[in-house]
C-alpha cells in the first residue's frame, strides 16, 4: 500500500464537505418536524432515564468577523435580561412535557457569550433548569467561558451551580492574526480566567484553537500552541477555520488574500497536531486531543466515543434537548431546531408552545448511515460484525459499500474481515470517505474545506 497518498490527486484540496456532526446534517432538515411532533418526542422519553440538555446564548458584547455562528451583538443587559425570561419560560413548557424521574446527566451552556449574563442571572437560570430536572450523579456541567467576559463574580455563580467543566475559545495568540479576525483577546488574560477557573475548583478545562486564519504561519501557530500547552487545558478541539462569507456576512470584513492556501492549511494544522502529541494528548477523531485523564481518551479506549453538535463526546445519552433560539435537539425518532431568529422564538414561547421550525425524522437507511459515518469520524474504522448484527444488514450490502468508498481512494483503505480502516497516511480524507456513506444530495449545502 503506497504510505504517502496523492492527497492533492484525491481532491482534499478541493473539496466541500460536511463536518458530520449530525446525520443527515442541518441543510437537508425540513419543516416536517414541528412543535406538535416536538412535544410528542419528549413524552416519549423513558420515565427515570437520564438526558442532555443544551442552553443557547446568542448575544455577544461584540461580533467577531471569524465566527460563523448564530449570534447578535448587544451594547446593553436589557435584550440579555428580556431573553433569559424567554428562556425560563421554554424550560417550564419543557417541564411540562417531560416524563417523570428525569436527570441530566450533561448540561452545557453555550453561544453566543453566556458569560455576558450577570450573577443574579446566572443562579436564575441555574434555579429554572434544577426545577426542571436534577443533575444525575457523575452529571458534567459545563459552560463556554469568554476570558474578555467573565470576573469573579460570575465565576463564583456558576462555581454554586454546579460548573465542573470550562470551555475558553482561543482561536489564536498572535496580536495581528486576532485583528484581522476581530477578536482581541490577550495569552495574559486568557491565562487569569483559567487560573480563576482552577481556583474555584473547576479543574476540567477545554480549549478551542484554529487553523487556517488569516496570515498564519507555522512559526506563529507554534508559538500561540505552545501558550496554550502552558494552561494545561485537558481537552483541545483543533478546528480549521472555515471561511464561508456568503453564510456569515460578517467573514467579508477578513481579508480572502491572508488565507492560508489548502496546503498551507494541512501544514498549519500537523504542526499544531504534533505539538499536542509531544505535550502527551491523546489524538481524538479528526480534530481533538485530550489528556490521558479526560473523559474523552477513557471513551477512545473503551469503543464510546460519539459526535455531536458540540464535535466529540463521552455523552452516552440518547437524547439531548435544546433550548433557545436556533438550538437543535437530537432524539431517538430524528432531529428538531428551534427558530433561528430570537424574535420568532420568543414569540412561540411567549405563546405557550415550542419554536421547533424544522427537523428531520429518522427513515430509511438514516440511522445505519449515521453509524457508519460516526464509526469513522470517531474510530477510523468501522466494524463488519456490529453493523451487520445491529441493522440486520447483510454481509454483501455492507462489502459493496466498503468496496466502493476503496475504489474511490485509489486503494488506500483496508478492509479485512474484521472491517474497514482508515490508515493514518490517509486520516486527512476521513470527511471526504465519511461522504461516501451518505445517502443525501450534497451539491448545494455550501460545506467548509475538506482541510
Amino acid at each position: 500500500m503506497n504510505t504517502k497518498p496523492n492527497l492533492a490527486g484525491l481532491g482534499l484540496f478541493d473539496a466541500r464537505v460536511p463536518r458530520y456532526t449530525s446525520y443527515p446534517t442541518a441543510p437537508h432538515f425540513s419543516n416536517d418536524v414541528g412543535a406538535d411532533l416536538f412535544g410528542n418526542w419528549i413524552s416519549e422519553i423513558a420515565p427515570g432515564s437520564a438526558i442532555s440538555l443544551y442552553i443557547h446564548v446568542p448575544f455577544c458584547r461584540r461580533l467577531c468577523w471569524f465566527c460563523a455562528c448564530r449570534t447578535q451583538g448587544t451594547k446593553t443587559a436589557s435584550p440579555v435580561a428580556a431573553y433569559l425570561e424567554t428562556l425560563k419560560a421554554e424550560l417550564r413548557l419543557l417541564q411540562q412535557h417531560l416524563p417523570s424521574g428525569v436527570t441530566l446527566s450533561r448540561l452545557h451552556w453555550g453561544g453566543g457569550t453566556p458569560t455576558l449574563l450577570a450573577p443574579d442571572m446566572m443562579r436564575d437560570l441555574s434555579r429554572a433548569i434544577a426545577d426542571v430536572a436534577p443533575f444525575a450523579e457523575d452529571a458534567e456541567f459545563s459552560v463556554e467561558i469568554d476570558p474578555n467576559e467573565i470576573d469573579a463574580a460570575r465565576l463564583d455563580a456558576l462555581a454554586e451551580a454546579g460548573m465542573n467543566r470550562a470551555s475558553i475559545g482561543v482561536q489564536d495568540f498572535d496580536e495581528n492574526i486576532q485583528k484581522t479576525i476581530g477578536r482581541l483577546q490577550s495569552y495574559e488574560i486568557t491565562r487569569d480566567a483559567a487560573e480563576m477557573l482552577r481556583a474555584r475548583g473547576i479543574h476540567s478545562l477545554n480549549a478551542d484553537i484554529l487553523y487556517g486564519l488569516p496570515h498564519q504561519t507555522t512559526a506563529r501557530i507554534t508559538e500561540s500552541v505552545q501558550k496554550l500547552l502552558s494552561l494545561r487545558p485537558d481537552r483541545v478541539a483543533l478546528y480549521g477555520y472555515a471561511h464561508v462569507p456568503w453564510m456569515a456576512k460578517r467573514q467579508q470584513m477578513i481579508p480572502s488574500d491572508a488565507l492560508p492556501t489548502p496546503e498551507q492549511r494541512l501544514g498549519l494544522f500537523e504542526t499544531a497536531r504534533q505539538l499536542f502529541l509531544w505535550d502527551n494528548y491523546n489524538e481524538i477523531g479528526i480534530d481533538h486531543f485530550a489528556t490521558p485523564e479526560d473523559g474523552l481518551s477513557h471513551a477512545l479506549q473503551n469503543g464510546r466515543l460519539r459526535r455531536n453538535f458540540q464535535g466529540y463526546t463521552d455523552d452516552r445519552s440518547e437524547v439531548l434537548i435544546g433550548v433557545g433560539a436556533s438550538s437543535i435537539s437530537r432524539f431517538p425518532q430524528g432531529y428538531a431546531q428551534n427558530a433561528s431568529a430570537t424574535a420568532k422564538h420568543t414569540t412561540a414561547i411567549r405563546e405557550g408552545r415550542f419554536s421547533v421550525a424544522r427537523g428531520h425524522v429518522f427513515g430509511g437507511e438514516d440511522n445505519l448511515r449515521a453509524r457508519l459515518i460516526e464509526a469513522l469520524m470517531c474510530d477510523f474504522r468501522i466494524d463488519r460484525d456490529e453493523i451487520e448484527r445491529r441493522y440486520d444488514l447483510p454481509r454483501d450490502a455492507l462489502e459493496d459499500m466498503f468496496q466502493r468508498a476503496n475504489a474511490a481512494f485509489d486503494g488506500l483503505l483496508q478492509i479485512t474481515d474484521e472491517g474497514l480502516f482508515i490508515p493514518q497516511p490517509a486520516r486527512p480524507l476521513t470527511r471526504m470517505i465519511a461522504r461516501h456513506f451518505d445517502a443525501y444530495d450534497l451539491s448545494k449545502a455550501g460545506h467548509s474545506s475538506a482541510v
